[in-house]
């Protein structure tokens, strides 16, 4: 990049995005790794709580709740650092995230697919972790969480299958199909090196 082309991107700390279909085990891999690493070579990391609009009812991931209408507010007010659509939901990342970034630290959060231009169009380390599981053990997830019938647990393979690739630059691949520990340790190495790397990055 020539010194006439400055990378105005919040530059400082990395972002790393969890990103991969339902049923692979994100949030479990997520609490795996939060319950063992606060920081990276002292500088901190910032699991993300994300909001929704969608009520939290202990089958899925521990988030904020607000209503579509209060979504919105917050959203004209400057509540979120990145927000998005998915589902038929609304998902928002607090402005904090910008803050840790901004001071150095790594931020982790659970994001869509749909969502990453936009996370790397705003910050400069982006690391994608595209979490994967094989078709059996995703049906044997969805199945056993009983959320869905086997139409929608179908629409959900499908879905899943369609979106294994295209992410789009550089991706760490974690399959989760065997131990917790061993995904979940391969998610860790993955937010230490990228902590690491946006830590030994020098501004142009």
């Amino acid at each position: 990049m020539s010194s006439r082309q400055v990378d105005r991107r919040e530059c400082q700390g990395a972002f790393v995005a969890v990103v991969g279909p339902s049923g692979v085990g994100k949030d479990t891999l997520l609490a795996y790794a939060r319950a063992r690493l606060d920081t990276c070579d002292g500088t901190p990391v910032h699991f993300v709580r994300r909001v929704i609009t969608r009520p939290a009812d202990g089958s899925t991931e521990d988030h904020d709740t607000l209503s579509p209408d209060a979504f919105e507010c917050a959203l004209a007010d400057g509540a979120f650092a990145l927000s998005w659509q998915a589902h038929g939901l609304r998902y928002g990342l607090p402005e904090s995230v910008n803050r840790h970034i901004a001071a150095g630290d790594t931020v982790v959060a659970n994001l869509s697919r749909s969502a990453l231009d936009a996370v790397r169009a705003r910050y400069r380390h982006v690391c994608v972790v595209a979490i994967a599981a094989s078709p059996q053990t995703l049906a044997k997830r969805l199945a056993a969480r009983g959320r869905e019938n086997a139409e929608e647990v179908s629409a959900r393979l499908a879905r899943a299958s369609a979106s294994a690739d295209g992410l789009g630059g550089a991706v760490v691949s974690i399959v989760n199909d065997g131990l917790v520990e061993d995904a979940g340790d391969a998610l860790v190495a993955a937010i230490r090196t990228a902590g690491a790397m946006a830590a030994s990055a020098v501004d142009p």
